[in-house]
């Protein structure tokens, strides 16, 4: 399958592709596993699921999926959300309006994270539902460090679907059924290379999510290029028109060991306020509205659980379009 329609203003419909460009010289690497060839037409890569990967994991029922409440709350977030859950975020948001999908362009960073246990993420939520048992989310964005489910520190590709607010359904990238991958030249959960370092040069990816409006598929693209799959219309209820809230930012599992705030790093591990170089970003944030256009979305609210922790501050300029930075370093004399 391929979509019917790209959001107007990203690619003219003769640029739909399954593949990358012709100019092979100019593209950087994307994963690291293309340093060893591709798939074949026909077929897709899918990351090897190993004995140990199974072992790593709680259970076998919760190998690959995430645990309940991992999406941030902005408007009913209480003061037990944070002991309660254990997930913290910085992010920006914007709810009140249908929208038909979300993009950004995200810097990528290999955050520590302090326990097994623990992962750090940058990702856009596209959100259905109210956040009670019937949330609807479909996820895409990178995950660093996040040992329990890869067992490495790498920074990986990532995706994610849920339609009863992580109960039973939905896991990341291709571990269970739902998302249905058509590329062959890029891995779900594989390394993305190369990434961003401190005061170094910066390496950032684009994700669009968008709505087929004939098919009612979610589709996929990953940059320019590549058009990785979609999750198909009969796997939601509450996203079966429109999403009702679009998400982007951090989320850091804080598992508090020992009584004290994990130093899971968000992002690059530094505050918003250090900017460019430093501080981890999202850029040209967009959302496709009812006529299948991806403009700049109206409102933009942000929320974090603990800003002396985890901040978020937005931004907009000609070339960035809407942005905002965050992220941060976990415990610190200011978040004990």
């Amino acid at each position: 399958m391929r979509p019917n329609y790209h959001p107007e203003g990203l690619l003219d419909d003769n640029k739909v592709s399954n593949s990358k460009s012709q100019n092979d010289g100019s593209k950087p690497i994307a994963q690291l596993w293309n340093l060893n060839g591709r798939c074949p037409e026909g077929t897709i890569p899918i990351r090897r699921t190993k004995r140990e990967d199974i072992l790593r994991a709680s259970s076998v029922e919760s190998f690959g999926k995430k645990k309940n409440s991992s999406v941030p709350k902005p408007k009913s977030a209480g003061p037990d959300f944070i002991s309660q859950y254990g997930h913290q975020h910085a992010i920006a948001y914007v709810e009140g309006d249908n929208y038909y999908g979300a993009k950004a362009t995200i810097n990528v960073w290999t955050p520590r994270v302090q326990q097994p246990n623990e992962f750090s993420l940058s990702q856009l939520w596209i959100l259905g539902g109210s956040f009670a048992y019937d949330l609807n989310s479909i996820e895409a964005g990178w995950q660093a460090v996040s040992p329990d489910l890869y067992g490495d520190d790498n920074a990986r590709l990532f995706t994610y679907w849920t339609s009863d607010a992580y109960q039973a359904t939905g896991c990341y990238n291709l571990l269970c059924s739902g998302f249905v991958q058509i590329n062959n030249e890029i891995a779900l959960g594989a390394s993305i290379f190369p990434v961003s370092g401190y005061r170094q040069s910066q390496y950032d990816i684009s994700i669009l999510v968008w709505k087929d409006p004939t098919e009612g598929n979610w589709w996929m693209q990953f940059g320019n290029d590549y058009v990785l799959g979609y999750w198909p219309a009969f796997l939601f209820s509450n996203l079966v028109d429109s999403a009702s809230m679009i998400e982007w930012g951090g989320e850091v599992v804080n598992s508090e060991s020992e009584g004290q705030h994990t130093t899971t790093q968000m992002g690059s591990g530094h505050f918003p306020e250090e900017g460019f170089g430093k501080s981890s970003y999202f850029r040209n944030i967009q959302i496709v509205d009812g006529s299948n256009n991806l403009r700049a979305p109206k409102d933009i609210a942000t929320f974090t659980e603990e800003s002396n922790c985890y901040d978020v501050q937005v931004g907009k300029n000609g070339g960035w379009g809407n942005y905002f930075y965050y992220g941060g370093p976990g415990r610190n004399s200011n978040c004990p």
